[in-house]
Formats: C-alpha cells, sequence, structure tokens
C-alpha cells in the first residue's frame, strides 16, 4: 500500500523551528506544582500544619471551603500529570468530576465569604464591607473562566490555559498569607502578585509558538479587568448597601 508522507505546515511551529506543544507537559505540569507550593506556603501556619480539619477555623463552612479548595489544586496537579503520563483517557473521566468539583467550590465559597461579612472578619484596619468584594469577585472569575473552559474541553490548548487562569483567581488568598510585608494581609497587593501565574503563561505562549494563545490573552485581560474594577466599586455606597442588605439577611438565617 503505497503512503503519503505529511509535511508541516510552512506556518507551524515544526516548520519554523518553534518548540510549538512539545514542552507543554512539562510547563502545565510545573505551573500547577508551583500552584500547590503556593497554596501550602501560605495556608501552612493555619490550616495543613494545624490539623486541617482540627484547625481552629471559626465555622464549619470554612473547614469545608478549606478542603474542597485543596482538593482542585490537588486535582489540577494530578490532571497535569495524567496529561503528561498519557493517560487522556483518565483525565477526560476525572476531569467530569472535576467541574462538579468547581461549582461546588463557587457555592461554597460564596457562603465561606459571606460568614466572614457576618463575622466581621477581613484584614485588619479594612472595612469589612469593602473586603467582601474581595471574594466574591474571585468566585465570579473563577467560575466565568471554568464555564469557558468547560466549552472549550474539546480543544486541549485553549482548555489548559482557562483552566490555569481560572486557578489564578484562587491564588490571591495564598499569597496574601505569605509573610512577605508587601503582601501579608493585602489582598490588592496579592492579586497582583498572583498575575505573575498569568505572565509566566504569556512569556511560554510567546516562545513556543511566537504569540499569545488568544483563550490566555482574553482571560488574562478578564481577570486583570476584575481585579481593577473591583476596588473602585468595593467603595461605592451601592456596594455598602448591597454587603449590608448580604449581612443583614445571613444574619436572620
Amino acid at each position: 500500500m503505497a503512503t503519503v508522507a505529511a509535511h508541516p505546515s510552512p506556518c507551524s511551529p515544526v516548520a519554523t523551528g518553534l518548540p510549538g506543544r512539545r514542552f507543554d507537559h512539562f510547563f502545565f505540569s510545573g505551573t500547577a506544582l508551583l500552584m500547590l507550593v503556593t497554596v501550602f506556603v501560605g495556608f501552612a501556619p493555619s490550616y495543613y500544619l494545624a490539623g486541617l480539619f482540627r484547625a481552629p477555623l471559626p465555622r464549619p463552612i470554612i473547614h469545608l471551603h478549606g478542603a474542597l479548595f485543596s482538593c482542585w489544586i490537588l486535582l489540577l496537579v494530578t490532571q497535569t500529570s495524567l496529561v503528561s503520563a498519557g493517560r487522556a483517557d483518565v483525565h477526560r473521566r476525572l476531569g467530569r468530576a472535576g467541574f462538579i468539583l468547581a461549582w461546588v467550590m463557587v457555592l461554597v465559597g460564596v457562603l465561606a465569604a459571606t460568614d466572614g461579612l457576618v463575622r466581621q472578619a477581613g484584614p485588619p484596619g479594612r472595612d469589612v464591607k469593602f473586603f467582601y468584594i474581595i471574594p466574591l469577585s474571585d468566585m465570579l472569575i473563577f467560575a466565568t473562566l471554568i464555564f469557558f473552559a468547560f466549552r472549550a474541553r474539546s480543544n486541549s490548548s485553549a482548555h489548559k490555559r482557562l483552566i490555569l487562569a481560572a486557578t489564578v483567581a484562587l491564588m490571591t488568598a495564598a499569597l496574601a498569607r505569605w509573610p512577605i510585608g508587601l503582601i501579608h494581609r493585602k489582598a490588592p497587593a496579592a492579586a497582583l502578585a498572583s498575575c505573575i501565574f498569568l505572565i509566566m503563561l504569556m512569556a511560554y505562549d510567546l516562545w513556543s509558538t511566537r504569540k499569545i494563545h488568544r483563550a490566555t490573552a482574553w482571560a488574562s485581560a478578564f481577570l486583570v479587568f476584575v481585579h481593577e474594577l473591583r476596588l473602585p466599586m468595593g467603595k461605592t455606597e451601592a456596594w455598602h448597601a448591597f454587603a449590608s442588605w448580604v449581612q443583614s439577611v445571613a444574619t436572620k438565617t
């Protein structure tokens, strides 16, 4: 049987001598591990090294919140490792459970943030009603990007970039607990620091294909836009009125 040799397109990464997707496994697995370390360092004193569910957290919802978000980070490491190992079949099956986990995380994240609002919990010297917008907007970013990642699950390049960008929205809370003066207990500075992961992704795109992937570009723009919008919005009378209403309703329930 005669066969025809396949030749790469003149515009493909192979033809141009660019790395292309050959190093995707290393980059995404490495980034997932770096996120795992980031979360562990941030929450080790108050949660992981304090006995997990034996840690002195204020409410059961906070324990559940910590467990679910920890599972997400472990799932991210597992999923990238499965792809690297060539087990895309297991990756896809586990991914279905992962998307259910993501939506439960959003619900519990909102409940945990509202519990903090009721308890007047927040960084020292911060208006708790202003601070309420930080976790809620992080949940908005996470939920939006997860939704589009699910829609793009048949497009692996876009899917994994959207998953990574969605997880960046969860890094603010961990980085704000790092014992570094510039970001410790400072959510806006910690959110800015979390963008390092997006810069890494853009740099990888440019190195591997000489262009920023469309999913990387719009997901990063969306995340930064929400981060910038939430600070002035959180200081408005309208937001304070909304937070006061939520606080009142949650206190009665």
